[in-house]
């Protein structure tokens, strides 16, 4: 057996040791879809490739780190802006194959590739000068590897080192969409003639990841957490804030809708994309959250809310969300309040 064949079926002898849902996880990043779709995410990979390829004075003979290198399009760039050597570590057996676009691209004396956990792995360099990586998931924080890289951090990163994005904001907005919560929702209430109401509960505990209109944004979006890539800790991962959303028209509010910013701070010229709907399509979309009730807002009004983000007890990469909302005004026929909690699984 070949030394590559080896390496491959020992890298699947391992993943069967680990839970299922971390298998599951990991197996994901196996297939070749998952990587088309985010190397085509233009605004995702261009971000990328600007904030390294146009700061060569920052990275040229640095010792940079990528976490969860993928198909390695991020450790090439490195490579490209004159890092002195670039370490790509990633779980999933997609990492054998970008081993062999390193090679075909001519930078194999540049860029070294392990595969494996990051918590489990030794890397060549005592210390890195640099640390990249795409971790973002759904509503930023789903299936992420944000805790990967802070480990990362912690271990590997020289004192004053660099992480390349090192902010992120999750925002939140209401929306208008009746008539797609009529199709999602309000379907239970009558099946072929039958009361379906049991499985409304479930339809709204899941938040749907979708684009939204523009047009459909009913209020100012609002910023709810700010992550610095510095300084946070896994336990900043689990949160609660409140916030107050301020309708910006006479419209309905059917459901809350977020995205996340990211931002490269550490550039000559600060480089951030958006996830939003008012900007161009990413692979993340936004996460929908319907509420049980339609709200009937005037211009200027507000609905405070509470939010409360924690990963699930049996499965981390998974997220439970509380949302409470609370919406008053003097006409008291459209006052209105309420909770619902959501899972991301």
């Amino acid at each position: 057996m070949s030394g590559d064949k080896m390496e491959v079926e020992l890298a699947e002898q391992k993943l069967k040791t680990m839970e299922h849902s971390e298998q599951h996880y990991f197996k994901s990043y196996d297939h070749h879809g998952i990587h088309e779709e985010m190397l085509k995410d233009e605004v995702r990979t261009r971000s990328y490739m600007n904030a390294i390829v146009q700061n060569k004075h920052i990275f040229k003979d640095k010792v940079v780190l990528d976490v969860g290198c993928g198909t390695a399009i991020l450790s090439m760039f490195a490579a490209k802006a004159g890092a002195k050597h670039v370490i790509g570590v990633d779980m999933s057996t997609i990492i054998f194959k970008a081993r062999e676009i390193v090679k075909t691209n001519g930078l194999s004396d540049k860029i070294t590739l392990i595969q494996g956990k990051m918590e489990e792995i030794e890397l060549p360099f005592p210390q890195v000068d640099i640390i990249i990586s795409e971790w973002m998931g759904y509503f930023l924080l789903y299936e992420s590897m944000l805790d990967t890289v802070l480990y990362a951090r912690d271990k590997y990163l020289v004192k004053d080192g660099l992480i390349f994005p090192d902010k992120a904001t999750i925002f939140f907005a209401g929306i208008e969409d009746g008539d797609y919560k009529e199709e999602k929702i309000g379907f239970w209430d009558n099946v072929y003639g039958f009361d379906y109401t049991p499985l409304k509960e479930t339809a709204l505990s899941e938040p749907l990841v979708d684009t939204v209109d523009l047009k459909a944004v009913v209020t100012d979006p609002v910023p709810v957490l700010t992550l610095d890539l510095y300084t946070c800790t896994t336990a900043d991962l689990a949160f609660n804030t409140s916030f107050t959303l301020t309708a910006k028209r006479d419209d309905f509010v059917h459901a809350l809708v977020s995205w996340f910013d990211i931002d490269f701070t550490a550039c000559h010229k600060p480089i951030r994309f958006s996830t939003g709907p008012h900007t161009k399509y990413t692979h993340w979309k936004q996460t929908v959250f319907y509420i049980k009730d339609v709200l009937t807002t005037q211009d200027g009004e507000e609905i405070h809310c509470k939010l409360d983000v924690k990963p699930n007890n049996k499965n981390r990469r998974d997220l439970d969300i509380e949302i409470e909302y609370n919406f008053q005004t003097s006409d008291a026929n459209r006052v209105a309040s309420g909770g619902s909690e959501y899972k991301m699984c």
